[in-house]
């Protein structure tokens, strides 16, 4: 193959890279004061029946009356984006969305539990909340690490954080 060529495909394989990347990237909220951003991965297990798995990057905005967390794959893709606020939350997955009460009712059609999304802003700023049922260790915060375990009501979970704010 010529230079030419080569170059040619090059160009090609990047510019529909980057219109795949446009096309994945979620519209963004607008920070407010006080409002944090955090980027990491995290592994959630919900130990129900059938126990429930998750593994993926993330980004976590806002606060907890007004925030937004995308799931990304290993590539950077966005497989989903969660809002919130005092009117309700909203999932958009693909080309589907779906809108919830709140955001309880939400992370549990998601995961068959509720999450503490509230908590987790606390968390990731070193601050040990414990919404009922949860426990969190914060003894690895500094090096970007924190382990949340609910224990009541059932079904357990478990949920893994490792984080940076970008």
């Amino acid at each position: 193959m010529t230079g030419l060529g080569r170059g040619f495909r090059l160009l090609l394989v990047g510019a529909s890279l980057s219109l795949l990347w446009a096309c994945a990237t979620p519209e963004r909220q607008a920070l407010a004061p006080g409002e944090s951003v955090w980027e990491g991965r995290l592994a959630l297990l919900v130990n129900g029946n059938p126990p429930q798995s998750l593994s993926a990057g993330f980004e976590l905005r806002g606060s907890a009356r007004r925030g937004e967390l995308t799931l990304n794959s290993p590539l950077g893709q966005a497989l989903a984006v969660a809002d919130w606020n005092e009117h309700g939350a909203r999932l958009r997955q693909g080309g589907n969305e779906q809108r919830y009460a709140s955001v309880d009712d939400m992370t549990t059609a998601l995961t068959g539990t509720p999450l503490p999304l509230a908590a987790l802003f606390d968390w990731l700023q070193g601050r040990a909340q414990t919404p009922e049922g949860w426990e969190v260790d914060l003894s690895g915060h500094a090096d970007g690490r924190l382990l949340a375990r609910r224990l009541q009501p059932l079904p357990s979970a478990e949920l893994r954080l490792r984080f940076s704010a970008p």
